[in-house]
């Protein structure tokens, strides 16, 4: 196995190569610990597929390592036989830098290989490929995007035939013929791929299946909406469904309306960061709007921001939008009589227990998975093997993402936009804003604050830090009063091995996690107490204690 340095010259000497990609290494010359972060590993192929900063290099995305990468998964495909190869790949992509052009290096490998290739023929939501690949009969589905990350990133997610991210299995199958493979020498590629250009008929039955999950709402004349795509693909599609559902006023923040990969008019394209939303907050105020939202650049994850009864807009965490969806969504599926007796809501471990304590008053499950949204879309399989996909109501994960309905197998920002305005709009003709709507939840369901700690360790040294401080946590006596600990690493409920810990205080939570495609490790906080102040003032204790260790 090569060294970084061999890796770094192998590179130079290539021919495959191309020119700007060499003279990009030749500018790094001097700087052996660039060169060294650029190719001592390859970018990791995981469940979540690639996600790297993009550049040359091993570590980088680029041209190279979406070839290789698109190669072990045709090889994989192949491995099935021919009848499952003739299902297809189709392939979506997002508003981010090299985005197209890496889904198109990804459509000649397949078409090298063999492979039926549907491309989308702009820019899509990732949760439209997730419905692509069950709508058209795909084997295997692949969305180039880094959904929220910093405009530096992109990534690789692979699609099974069930329209869910790959399980761990199949990742580690496929992560089997990419290790095999020379990233130069054994890429096949063609220079004109024959695809199969999709978009409008693929739009309409999406749309369709989205709209199939409203809840009736009537959307009064006066009721007005802001929304940002924040430079992503979400902005026709979701100003579509909006449309067919009755919205009749809403503005698009025209500064971060269109594809931009540079997101100039923001630090982050992430809705979990409020500052997002700061314009669009400006043009709120002006139009007087009930509701701001905002979607990420593959819009899977959307951020909402509430007026308060002062006229004030307040920015919601991803735990309170999902309490107030899960709330709205089980009244009105009881209300019209099709709240099913076993039916299931699915949150992920890391995202707040008030969901459960409003899904009990309705006599509905609460299941935990682990943390992404894959582990919601298994369940969702195993309910639909069972013959019995009506027990899903609704999913959701702190980190913005939610689901209705059972024709995507990933979060969807377009149906969780037009869910949000549904529920304001039902407030609204009750003489309530949302953020009303959510105060009256928490005088219901008690208190409950939570929190998101993230530190960023990156490069080598990181790596090893992350799994010092992940050994420590999991190893050694913590100074707080501790109910319970769960070490997600033993398999836990059945659930797959995860490198998580949990821990249980008498009334609250933390979690700390490495995240599986940044170089981070996260804090996960949860408290609960008979007010505000009181739940307040437990999570600082929790986080006073986690910020000391």
């Amino acid at each position: 196995m090569m060294d970084y340095k061999e890796n770094y010259k192998s590179w130079l000497e290539s021919e495959i190569v191309d020119i700007r990609t060499k003279e990009e290494l030749k500018a790094i010359a001097d700087d052996q610990k660039e060169i060294e972060d650029r190719f001592y590993k390859n970018l990791s192929f995981g469940t979540g597929g690639l996600r790297g900063v993009m550049g040359a290099g091993t570590n980088r995305m680029n041209v190279y390592t979406v070839r290789k990468a698109t190669q072990g998964l045709a090889e994989e495909i192949l491995s099935h036989g021919k009848e499952f190869a003739e299902k297809g790949v189709v392939i979506a992509y997002d508003s981010r830098n090299n985005s197209e052009n890496f889904a198109y290096e990804c459509s000649k490998v397949l078409c090298a290989n063999g492979i039926k290739t549907y491309i989308f023929d702009s820019l899509r939501p990732t949760p439209e490929l997730s419905f692509a690949v069950r709508y058209l009969g795909c084997g295997r589905g692949i969305v180039i995007t880094a959904s929220h990350n910093p405009k530096e990133y992109n990534g690789y997610k692979v699609y099974g035939q069930d329209g869910g991210q790959i399980a761990p299995e199949t990742a580690e199958v496929i992560l089997g013929f990419i290790d095999k493979i020379n990233i130069f020498d054994d890429v096949k590629t063609v220079d004109k791929p024959d695809n199969i250009l999709i978009g409008d008929e693929v739009d309409r039955a999406y749309i369709a299946a989205v709209k199939a999950q409203s809840c009736k709402t009537a959307i009064p004349d006066d009721f007005k909406a802001v929304y940002t795509p924040l430079h992503g693909s979400g902005n026709l599609l979701v100003r579509r469904i909006l449309s067919e559902i009755g919205v009749k006023n809403v503005f698009t923040v025209p500064e971060q309306e269109l594809p931009d990969g540079d997101f100039p008019t923001v630090n982050s394209p992430n809705p979990e960061n409020s500052e997002a939303f700061d314009i669009a907050v400006q043009y709120a105020a002006k139009q007087n709007a009930d509701i701001v939202f905002g979607t990420d650049p593959d819009s899977d994850r959307i951020g909402v921001v509430v007026r308060n009864a002062a006229g004030e807009y307040i920015v919601l965490n991803g735990n309170q939008t999902g309490c107030l969806l899960c709330e709205y969504i089980l009244r009105k599926s009881k209300q019209n009589g099709i709240l099913p007796q076993d039916g299931a809501v699915i949150k992920t471990i890391v995202t707040t227990e008030t969901v459960r304590a409003i899904a009990q008053t309705y006599g509905v499950e609460t299941i935990d998975v682990l943390t992404g949204f894959k582990f919601i879309g298994d369940k969702i399989k195993g309910f639909e093997k069972q013959g019995r996909a009506e027990r899903f109501i609704f999913g959701l994960e702190e980190s913005y993402g939610y689901l209705k309905g059972t024709y995507a197998r990933d979060k969807d920002a377009v149906v969780a936009a037009m869910l949000i305005c549904e529920a304001a709009a039902d407030y609204k003709a009750r003489g309530m804003t949302l953020y009303e709507g959510l105060q009256d939840i928490y005088e219901k369901y008690g208190y409950s604050v939570e929190k998101l700690k993230t530190i960023t360790l990156k490069g080598i040294d990181g790596a090893e830090q992350i799994n010092k401080l992940m050994n420590r946590f999991r190893n050694e006596k913590l100074p707080i009063d501790t109910v319970k600990k769960l070490d997600y690493l033993e398999g836990i409920d059945g659930l797959p091995k995860s490198d998580v810990l949990k821990f249980f205080t008498p009334d609250g939570w933390f979690a700390v996690r490495p995240s599986g495609t940044e170089p981070k490790i996260k804090f996960y906080f949860g408290a609960q107490g008979s007010s505000k102040e009181e739940a307040q003032a437990v999570l600082e204790k929790l986080l006073a204690v986690v910020e000391d260790l």
